[in-house]
């Protein structure tokens, strides 16, 4: 590859680009390398290891680093996270490689991420050699593993350990093909490194890989169809639970336009991406982490509910209903079941549905609207007495008080005014109504999982695949969060990645101080006592120094309002500029009321 070649056009500090390689035989990685290409995989997000070392040669001078092209992390963790937040954003997986199992072992909580999020990623790793007769004394009888598959067998959607180059071809295909079909989720594939470094007499020929696509979507059947639609159509009060969805323009107004077919009141999720306006008038409340109030009182109106692959389904009806049966005329259409698997209980609890449909929700969408549209018009508005939700004010500016996270969100929508912005995280003291929706990229949701950590690498992954988009790419992370993950950074600095992160920093964990405020009210115990092992100071962490110390633009902390402004106008110059800027705030510790009241306020076990 010549050192002129113009399709580096964001060239990382450092050399990446190797020098011309003469080829001297083919080795067994160089086949699985131009698959990956054949594939169009553009990045691998990898922390280097001896196991793969033979494919890690083929994608630098087989392939010359591109396409596809490797994207070094300091953190197996990180290169997880940052394929998952890529695929938020392109809807088609990623490759990321981990070194054998221990490599595996620091991937398992991003991994259980993607799959609880739904989200493809093609994993490869390696083990051996698997033939102890080749095995080098310790090193590598420690890295080999007899079934290194069962490390995540139970939060991954299939695994597989192949024996020889073809069958890599077709494990690879298979991989790749399982990823990208609804339910999406990660996949891995395990190659023993004696069979990378393998030298090949014959080189097997690669397929076509248009021949191995994922299946088309799975739709209903035409006579549910029209049920669903005759039923929906008919309804006084049709509401729709709008889950799962893709981030494409097409489905997004597809959904739209469904629900102005029937008039039907719009609840979203904000552990979800951007699946409808929140400021049209049908969306009904506020999108909340937990079921909120107001949409339980929507719920409890509504005569038919439309579930959209929705996650916790069962959930939801209990908050609306309680003990008592469900009003509402339920249809559920989602194939989440095929995922489940009894090892853990991500699928929630068993939803009572009047009709249960397996098939694609979004897919679902299109075939809906074209049997509406052989019904005609409504015989009488849907909702007649509802009033559209009003807005809810963002709070005025305080420029002697304390920074709370509304304020925040105040701060950062002005420094992100003119600009389309894609909010890519959120912490969970984050409400729905303080960013508004109006496109499937304006908000990405959560991390599926429901820990902490993944939001550095998960926002320098999305930020990668909205490089050449046009829009601010923009996370708000918690300071636990970053702290777990932030060595994830030093990969978006070093290819260039232009990306603002502004750190909600409550110097605590401050979603367990919650919970130690309702176990110490229960028990009649202080309150005041609930920071105890929480809180994260004493010292006082530089949050922004540790930025800076990875070659990020760091500002901050910023402590008060009337600085906020500014320094945000700042970091938006630098990341238009090109760079990875991290803002540290410090903000009051307050959740959302639906968020606090899920934690502080539940009933009691018994």
């Amino acid at each position: 590859m010549s050192r002129s070649d113009d399709r580096w056009p964001n060239e990382p500090q450092g050399i990446e680009r190797p020098l011309p390689s003469e080829s001297r035989g083919a080795w067994g990685s160089d086949v699985v390398a131009e698959l990956l290409r054949a594939l169009d995989i553009p990045y691998v997000a990898l922390n280097p290891g001896a196991s793969f070392r033979g494919l890690h040669d083929s994608i630098v001078n087989h392939l010359g680093n591109e396409r596809p092209r490797m994207l070094l992390c300091l953190h197996e963790e990180s290169a997880v996270a940052i394929a998952h937040g890529w695929a938020k954003v392109a809807n088609r997986p990623m490759a990321a490689i981990v070194h054998s199992n221990v490599g595996l072992m620091h991937a398992t909580m991003a991994v259980f991420n993607a799959y609880s999020d739904r989200v493809p990623l093609l994993l490869l790793g390696a083990t051996g050699p698997v033939d102890p007769v080749k095995r080098r004394p310790w090193i590598d009888w420690l890295h080999t593993a007899k079934d290194q598959g069962a490390l995540i067998r139970h939060y991954s959607k299939w695994d597989d350990q192949p024996t020889s180059i073809p069958a890599a071809i077709e494990s690879i295909l298979r991989a790749y093909q399982i990823a990208d079909t609804p339910p999406k989720g990660p996949t891995y594939v395990c190659l023993d490194s004696e069979l990378q470094e393998r030298k090949l007499d014959i080189v097997p020929p690669l397929p076509d890989p248009v021949r191995f696509r994922p299946p088309a979507p799975a739709v209903p059947a035409p006579d549910l169809v029209e049920k669903i639609a005759r039923k929906l159509h008919t309804a006084d009060r049709p509401l729709i639970l709008m889950g799962r969805a893709s981030r494409g323009e097409a489905a997004w107004r597809a959904r739209v336009a469904l629900a102005e077919t029937l008039g039907a009141v719009v609840l979203t999720d904000l552990k979800l991406g951007g699946t409808f306006p929140t400021d049209h008038h049908l969306h009904g409340a506020p999108a909340s982490t937990f079921f909120s109030a107001e949409g339980a009182a929507l719920l409890r109106k509504a005569d038919t509910v439309l579930s959209l692959d929705w996650i916790d389904l069962a959930g939801t009806l209990k908050t609306a209903w309680g003990d008592q049966p469900v009003g509402s005329t339920v249809i559920h259409i989602s194939l989440d079941q095929q995922l489940h698997n009894g090892w853990n209980f991500d699928y929630q609890g068993l939803p009572p549905t009047d009709l249960y449909v397996m098939a694609d929700a979004e897919a679902s969408v299109d075939a809906l609207l074209a049997a509406l549209s052989k019904l005609g018009a409504r015989a009488q508005p849907a909702w007649p007495d509802r009033k559209p939700a009003a807005a809810t004010p963002l709070p005025s500016e305080a420029p002697e008080g304390p920074i709370s996270v509304p304020l925040l969100a105040r701060a950062v929508r002005k420094c992100a005014a003119g600009r389309d912005a894609c909010l890519i995280r959120a912490p969970l003291s984050w409400a729905g109504q303080l960013w508004p929706v109006r496109h499937p990229l304006d908000v990405l949701g959560g991390d599926g999982g429901a820990g902490i950590g993944s939001g550095p690498g998960m926002a320098v992954g999305a930020a990668l695949a909205l490089r050449d988009g046009g829009r601010l790419p923009l996370a708000i992370l918690g300071d636990g969060d970053f702290l777990m993950g932030v060595t994830a950074l030093w990969t978006g600095v070093h290819y260039r990645i232009p990306l603002l992160i502004v750190i909600a920093n409550n110097r605590s964990f401050y979603n367990d101080e919650l919970h130690q405020e309702r176990v110490a009210r229960q028990r009649g115990r202080p309150v005041a006592n609930k920071g105890i092992g929480q809180q994260i100071g004493g010292p006082d962490i530089d949050l922004a120094g540790l930025a800076r110390a990875q070659g990020a633009a760091g500002f901050g902390p910023v402590r008060h309002w009337r600085e906020l402004g500014a320094v945000l106008a700042k970091a938006r110059r630098a990341v238009e500029g090109g760079a990875l800027a991290v803002v540290d705030v410090w903000v009051e510790p307050g959740y959302d009321p639906a968020t606090a009241a899920a934690m502080v306020t539940q009933p009691d076990r018994k």
